[in-house]
């Protein structure tokens, strides 16, 4: 009992300072508005570098806002899964165990990390291109509304139930798994990456409406840890999905100027 205790005690309090820092981040970031750009919407200014800034201490400030950002979003559908763990490999030490779940925990945030990276320059460049073109400028709200329509089509895909199922299964599955780091680790690195190809569609809608918005990552969470975590999670996909093509679909009538 104890030790459930300060399991669950020290995941609430990860949960509780990563949520802090992203929204400290997001007011701190909303508060200096964005770039006005042709078409009728604003650049977000995470993919800018502030006045006396490096591009490395600027990549290094997003990437540790996208870590605190990736904790607050996927920890509450992630503890049911250490906890998972945590039953699976055995009888033990507990400080053994915690050391283990630590490594699952690590490599998994491992995997999000590594995203973040690739994001960072991804947007800087993308950024760079919209602000040069014009033309291409006035596009991004179509070409939003397009990313939006096929990340909610992509929920009713067979490789997205796949993905799903993965991510719902218990670890070791009735069996005792192997009690080391590595292998803590290694189950980790599988666990985030079928994590992250499951929320592939979710992920492209939160970087296209907006990184940094609150209320963006607060409904991507939901959806995410709803999906993982609801009995019928295949179902709840299905209809996130609905949502997710009747978004896109009105986001490409605004663009066209029909609504």
């Amino acid at each position: 009992m104890r030790s459930e205790q300060a399991f669950f005690g020290v995941a609430a309090l990860l949960f509780a300072a990563s949520a802090a820092a992203t929204v400290v981040w997001s007011a701190s970031m909303s508060a200096m508005g964005g770039m006005p750009m042709p078409g009728d919407w604003t650049m977000s200014m995470a993919w800018m570098r502030m006045p006396g800034q490096t591009w490395p201490g600027a990549a290094a400030s997003f990437l540790g806002m996208w870590i605190a950002m990736m904790v607050a979003m996927m920890l509450p559908s992630l503890v049911p899964m250490l906890w998972c763990y945590r039953q699976a490999v055995g009888e033990m030490g507990g400080a053994r165990r915690d050391r283990l779940t630590a490594a699952v925990g690590l490599g998994y945030f491992a995997v999000w990390t590594v995203l973040g990276m690739a994001a960072f320059p991804l947007g800087v460049v993308l950024a760079a291109v919209e602000m040069q073109r014009p033309p291409l400028a006035r596009a991004v709200p179509l070409a939003v509304g397009v990313v939006v329509l096929i990340a909610g089509a992509l929920q009713f895909t067979a490789w997205k139930a796949h993905q799903l199922a993965c991510c719902r299964a218990a670890p070791g599955r009735g069996r005792a798994l192997p009690v080391d780091a590595g292998t803590a680790w290694r189950h980790g690195l599988r666990l985030g990456l079928h994590c992250s190809y499951c929320c592939a569609g979710p992920m492209a809608i939160l970087l296209v409406v907006g990184v940094m918005d609150l209320r963006a990552m607060a409904i991507v969470a939901a959806a995410i840890t709803v999906e993982r975590l609801a009995p019928a999670g295949e179902r709840v996909a299905r209809a996130l999905g609905v949502v997710g093509v009747g978004a896109g679909e009105f986001l490409i009538a605004r663009a066209f100027g029909l609504i």
